[in-house]
C-alpha cells in the first residue's frame, strides 16, 4: 500500500523547511525529501545574514515576514539567532554620500560617526562613517537550518527522509528512489537544481547557477555583532543601489579597487558564535557548478575587508558557495494540480525564504 502525506517538499533547505513548517502548522502531515544525507547546499554555505534593510518594495515585506519567522522558529528548535542588525560601513565621502541618502530615506537606519563606527568593528578599522541597519537580525548558517530540521523531524505528522531522491509525479503519485509516495500537494524547493527535475521551467525563469568565493577566518579576538557590509555592498542591495549616490561608488572603485568589480564582489562579514568569521564573497554565472575556484579572488576579498577591520587573522578554510540565479528575485508557480516550485533566485534566500514560504499555498 503507497504511503500518502497530505504535503511532499522535495529540498531541506531553508526555503523547503520554512514550506514544510507552514504546512505543518495549518494541520497538514508533511514529508520532506532531500537526495542528500545532510544540508550541504546554499542554506550553509552563506553568512547567516538576514538583510531586511537592504530590500525595497515587495522583497522588503517578504523580509520582514522572514524576520519574524526566523526569531520564532529560532525560540521553538533553539538555535542561535540574534537581532544583532547590520553595518554598512563608509572608507570614503562617495560612499558616505550613499549612507547619508539611506538615512534620509528610512527610519530603520541611523548613521554613526567615525569613532562610533570603528567601535563596532573592534577599534582597529578605519572607517569614516557607518551606517547601523536596526531590522537585520543573523543566525549561524552552519547550525540554524542543521537544527531547525531535527525540531521539525522530531515533530508528529512530520519527516524528514534523508537520500531520497524524486523522480516525478505521474498524475497520481510522487516516484522517489525509495518507493512511491501519495501527496495531495508537492513543493519543489530544489534551488539551482531545478534544471535537473523541471529543466523547461528553469529555462523559461532564466536560472543560472551564480557561483561565490568564501572563508572563514580565526577569531580577531573582539567581538562584532553586526552583520558589516562595506564598499562594495552599497552596489548589491537595492536600498543602497538606487540611491543617485550610487553611481559615485562605481566610478571610485573602478578607478581605485576594479578587481572589485571585475569579480562582481559584494564584501563583507559576519561572526559565528565561536568568534570566526565568515567572509566574502565573489559572483561568477554559469549553467554548471565547475569546482575550481581562483586564488586571485580570495587575495582581494581578503584585502579589503583586512583593510576594514584593520587586522588579518588566518583562513581556516575556503569554500565555494553556489546558488539559482535569475532576472526576477524568485520563481513560484504551479505546474498542475498537485505540483508546484518555489525557489529564490537571487542571493536572498536566508532573507527572503521564510517569507516566501509563509504565503498562502498557491491555487488555481
Amino acid at each position: 500500500m503507497t504511503e500518502t502525506w497530505d504535503v511532499v517538499v522535495v529540498g531541506a533547505g531553508i526555503v523547503g523547511l520554512g514550506h514544510a513548517v507552514a504546512a505543518w502548522e495549518s494541520g497538514a502531515s508533511v514529508l520532506v525529501i532531500d537526495r542528500t544525507r545532510a544540508a550541504v547546499g546554499a542554506s550553509v554555505r552563506n553568512f547567516g545574514h538576514v538583510c531586511v534593510t537592504g530590500q525595497v518594495d515587495e522583497l522588503a515585506d517578504l523580509a520582514a515576514v522572514a524576520r519574524e519567522r526566523w526569531l520564532s522558529l529560532a525560540g521553538r528548535a533553539g538555535f542561535w539567532a540574534e537581532e544583532s542588525g547590520g553595518l554598512a560601513v563608509a572608507r570614503t565621502r562617495a560612499q558616505l554620500a550613499v549612507l547619508e541618502e539611506v538615512a534620509g530615506n528610512s527610519d530603520r537606519v541611523r548613521l554613526l560617526d567615525a569613532a562610533e563606527t570603528n567601535r563596532a568593528l573592534g577599534g582597529s578599522g578605519r572607517a569614516l562613517a557607518g551606517l547601523a541597519l536596526t531590522a537585520d537580525i543573523r543566525v549561524d548558517p552552519r547550525t540554524a537550518v542543521p537544527m531547525l530540521g531535527q525540531w521539525f523531524a522530531a515533530q508528529d505528522r512530520a519527516e524528514i527522509r534523508w537520500g531520497t531522491s524524486y523522480l516525478g509525479h505521474d498524475g497520481t503519485r510522487i516516484q522517489t528512489s525509495r518507493g512511491p509516495v501519495a501527496a495531495g500537494r508537492v513543493v519543489i524547493c530544489a534551488n539551482f537544481d531545478l534544471d535537473q527535475l523541471y529543466p523547461d521551467v528553469a529555462a523559461e525563469h532564466g536560472i543560472r547557477r551564480c557561483l561565490l568565493q568564501m572563508q572563514r577566518w580565526a577569531d580577531p579576538g573582539f567581538r562584532l555583532r553586526p552583520a558589516v557590509l562595506t564598499g562594495s555592498s552599497l552596489l548589491r542591495y537595492d536600498a543602497f543601489s538606487r540611491t543617485t549616490a550610487a553611481a559615485g561608488v562605481r566610478a571610485e572603485l573602478a578607478a581605485d579597487q576594479p578587481d572589485l568589480l571585475t569579480y562582481d564582489c559584494n564584501v563583507m562579514f559576519t561572526q559565528r558564535p565561536d568568534g570566526t568569521l565568515l567572509v566574502g564573497d565573489s559572483h561568477r554565472y554559469a549553467e554548471a557548478a565547475d569546482p575550481f575556484t581562483e586564488a586571485r579572488i580570495d587575495e582581494v576579498i581578503r584585502a579589503d575587508v583586512s583593510d576594514v577591520l584593520g587586522v588579518a587573522p588566518p583562513v581556516l578554510e575556503r569554500w565555494q558557495g553556489v546558488y539559482a540565479k535569475a532576472e526576477r528575485p524568485y520563481l513560484r508557480r504551479r505546474l498542475d494540480e498537485v505540483v508546484e516550485v518555489c525557489s529564490v533566485t537571487t542571493g536572498l534566500g536566508m532573507t527572503i525564504g521564510l517569507g516566501l514560504a509563509a504565503r498562502e499555498p498557491l491555487v488555481g
